[in-house]
């Protein structure tokens, strides 16, 4: 019996005491652990993480910096996917709006990384439209740095999400 009571006292210091159902919530912390985001959101990541890499090998500065810019997108659409809610009237759900102005009123912690894409939007139409000089060089390495970071953040924000115990 005493071997029980030991093992017993031994698991109780291994795990600590046992959590009060009664105490305060301020004393309860959160914890990240791993989640499952929704299939569509882990697709799009996907996506989006390959075609990062496709921008990194491609040649023209214009190629680059338009298909950088569709990962960014695509990384955008996943938060969309994992975090939106559908618009409640039928007024705001007849106005298309972009992923860069959605994207702030669903995730706000990433409203400075949707302004920066936002404002490259034109760029990477006239990068599509092959106008020549739309970017260059500099232009397509900071946008795949900035989407390089901008999918991690949300790789990990959409993974590994606090959780109460």
């Amino acid at each position: 019996m005493a071997h029980s009571s030991a093992a017993a006292a031994r698991r109780r210091r291994a795990t600590g005491p046992a959590p009060s159902l009664t105490g305060p919530a301020s004393d309860v912390h959160p914890v990240l652990r791993r989640t499952t985001a929704p299939p569509a959101a882990l697709d799009l990541l996907a996506q989006a993480r390959a075609g990062l890499e496709e921008a990194t090998v491609l040649q023209t500065p214009n190629e680059r910096y338009a298909t950088a810019h569709l990962a960014a997108l695509r990384t955008a659409a996943a938060v969309l996917a994992a975090r939106g809610r559908p618009e409640t009237t039928p007024r705001a759900r007849a106005r298309i709006r972009s992923a860069w102005e959605v994207l702030p009123e669903i995730a706000p912690e990433l409203a400075d990384w949707s302004a920066l894409f936002a404002a490259g939007a034109p760029r990477r139409a006239r990068a599509e439209a092959g106008i020549e000089g739309a970017a260059n060089s500099r232009d397509a390495d900071d946008l795949i740095r900035d989407v390089a970071m901008f999918l991690r953040i949300v790789e990990r924000m959409l993974v590994l999400q606090p959780v109460l115990p």
